[in-house]
């Protein structure tokens, strides 16, 4: 198949005096692409580099590809992940991944936690601070709280600063994050404990992948430590695949990894990121369904524990979407059902 590749790299961004560090933090590496193409072209595809929306707009009369794969995160506004989408929706050339509204939906957390709340699945209790007087009334959650940007990925906006403990430093770290990233500022109640990440794949019948756990500084009882831009880009966060857990517990957690996968809609492949609490009950903290591909990141690690592989799964992904609209993809692509915690 010849496919179209629609992604921003991080040299897409060039930062300016008036932009936060962490500006670029979820555009990819070249790296990535790189590996990315590698994995197609494994699979013996053909692969055309598009890039971002503006070289898609350029091309999309006379694209000339059988299907897009898209991790296309674009640059500003909370519809920017829709926009690849919703282009090639138009114009009626297939794609890997979400719709525009799932993309839409899970972009700004707000919504997405909205989502789980009406189906019933966990996810810690939050308010939306679209003004710093807005933080008057909370008398529903329990401090300590985080604050976080509403529609951003990859910890943008998270510092050790996020979370906070009194009314006073809750209203600084609101309008530090309305001020700097030019967005409502989402509250959680934080839940101390453990952390941990699950892929979903499929559509049908989507599969939940080995639960992966998060260790920071070497210990994965993380406590009151959490994500920030600074831990993302430290060699101090890794994953510990499969997590330690019981059985019974990665059941749970993978369980409600592909009901908030459905929630939301979401399609081919996706992630879910949990946090536990000391009693053992986990929260949903937020979906991605343009997870990192990225070679340190989930999707290069479960592989290997049902003796798979990143490029077999990256076809596997490209073949479901193929099913969806009917086209035959590649031989290379490995199937993968019913997958368990090896311990």
């Amino acid at each position: 198949m010849k496919i179209g590749f629609t992604y921003n790299s991080k040299t897409d961004w060039v930062l300016s005096a008036n932009d936060p560090l962490d500006a670029n933090a979820e555009l990819d590496k070249p790296k990535t692409i790189e590996s990315i193409i590698k994995a197609f072209e494994w699979g013996g595809h053909q692969v055309k580099r598009i890039g971002n929306v503006d070289n898609l707009l350029a091309q999309l009369d006379d694209l000339d590809v059988d299907i897009v794969f898209n991790i296309c995160e674009g640059f500003r506004g909370r519809n920017r992940e829709s926009q690849v989408p919703i282009l090639l929706e138009m114009r009626g050339i297939p794609f890997v991944g979400s719709d525009a509204l799932t993309l839409g939906i899970t972009l700004d957390k707000a919504v997405a936690k909205k989502c789980f709340i009406a189906d019933g699945l966990p996810t810690p209790s939050f308010a939306l601070m679209h003004k710093v007087s807005d933080c008057d009334a909370i008398g529903h959650l329990r401090f300590p709280l985080i604050v976080k940007t509403c529609h951003e990925g990859t910890s943008k906006g998270l510092t050790d600063q996020s979370r906070v403990e009194t009314p006073e430093r809750l209203r600084q770290q609101v309008e530090y994050i309305i001020r700097t990233y030019r967005q409502p500022a989402l509250v959680e109640e934080f839940i101390s404990g453990t952390e941990f990440t699950v892929p979903v794949l499929g559509n049908d019948q989507p599969q939940a992948m080995p639960v992966a756990q998060v260790c920071m500084d070497g210990s994965t009882d993380l406590g009151d430590k959490f994500y920030t831009f600074a831990r993302v880009c430290s060699p101090n966060l890794r994953y510990v695949c499969p997590a330690k857990l019981s059985r019974e517990a990665a059941k749970e957690i993978q369980n409600l990894a592909v009901r908030a996968y459905q929630s939301v809609g979401c399609r081919d492949f996706g992630r879910i990121d949990f946090r536990v609490d000391r009693q053992g009950q986990p929260y949903i903290l937020e979906i991605n369904p343009l997870p990192s591909l990225d070679g340190e990141d989930v999707f290069n690690i479960f592989p290997k524990l049902l003796g798979s592989s990143y490029n077999a799964v990256l076809n596997q992904i490209i073949d479901f979407a193929c099913h969806r609209y009917g086209l035959k993809s590649s031989e290379k692509a490995t199937a993968i059902s019913h997958p368990q915690e090896r311990r």
